[in-house]
């Protein structure tokens, strides 16, 4: 990759970014220091996601245009549809403009996809529709292209406006296999619905890699925040070591 094309690339994935930090040990200045890191001469980030109680005081240190991303039915994606819509119900109340919400996938695997496609209705009707629903279907743990695209193709009919690959917090998260099988799906559905590449992004290269693929499936144009995105963190700082020459410090991968 040529050192113009490492520059793009990085541009791209810092204006794609969901810079997340969702550790559960989070203070009040860590969230502080997420919001000013998502701002930096270089450009500003998509989306901060955090969790839900820390979103008002987000909304207090965010630059304007910067949204707040936020978790329900996380991180193991239980069934209990009722607890993941009253988690959504609650999330939209703290003020997020995007929910990150975990697909039932142990449902899906044990032959209940129905369960997954009920969550993904209800908590959309949830969220209304101001509020982007990013549906999470854990591809590492689905493992098989089979189940990965079923899940996502579940979400997609259910009402999904992303499907992202992890929650980064089991052990495979987010790989280019998945990327492949769920943009294809999207592209197949027909539907404006985005992709989040989340958990193990961590530098300029694994980001292009991603990019790249989105752009060989999807078109070139396609690639964009209200399309793309990424959920890391650690993926910042070389990011603005590309940009600027200046790494920020990191607040850990996600």
């Amino acid at each position: 990759m040529s050192s113009v094309a490492h520059k793009q690339a990085a541009q791209q994935a810092l204006n794609c970014m969901d810079l997340t930090s969702l550790t559960g040990t989070e203070s009040d200045d860590d969230i502080i220091q997420l919001c000013q890191q998502a701002s930096s001469q270089a450009g500003s980030v998509a989306a901060v996601c955090i969790f839900p109680q820390h979103i008002p005081l987000a909304r207090q240190h965010l630059a304007v245009g910067i949204r707040i991303a936020t978790v329900t039915n996380f991180p193991h994606g239980p069934e209990d549809i009722a607890s993941a819509v009253e988690q959504t119900r609650a999330a939209v109340a703290l003020g997020a403009d995007e929910v990150d919400v975990v697909f039932p996938y142990s449902a899906l695997m044990a032959g209940k996809p129905e369960v997954g496609a009920q969550l993904v209705a209800q908590c959309k009707a949830a969220c209304g529709t101001q509020l982007l629903l990013k549906v999470i279907i854990e591809s590492g743990e689905l493992k098989t292209a089979q189940y990965i695209e079923q899940a996502s193709r579940i979400a997609i009919e259910a009402g999904a406006d992303f499907i992202k690959t992890s929650t980064g917090k089991v052990t495979v998260n987010a790989t280019l296999d998945a990327a492949h099988v769920i943009l294809n799906t999207i592209k197949s559905s027909g539907k404006a619905v985005g992709f989040k590449a989340a958990g193990g992004v961590r530098t300029v290269g694994d980001a292009h890699a991603y990019l790249e693929k989105a752009r060989q499936i999807m078109g070139p144009d396609w690639v964009n925040p209200q399309h793309f995105r990424f959920g890391a963190s650690g993926l910042l700082s070389d990011v603005l070591t590309t940009l600027t020459g200046c790494a920020s410090k990191s607040a850990g991968d996600y």
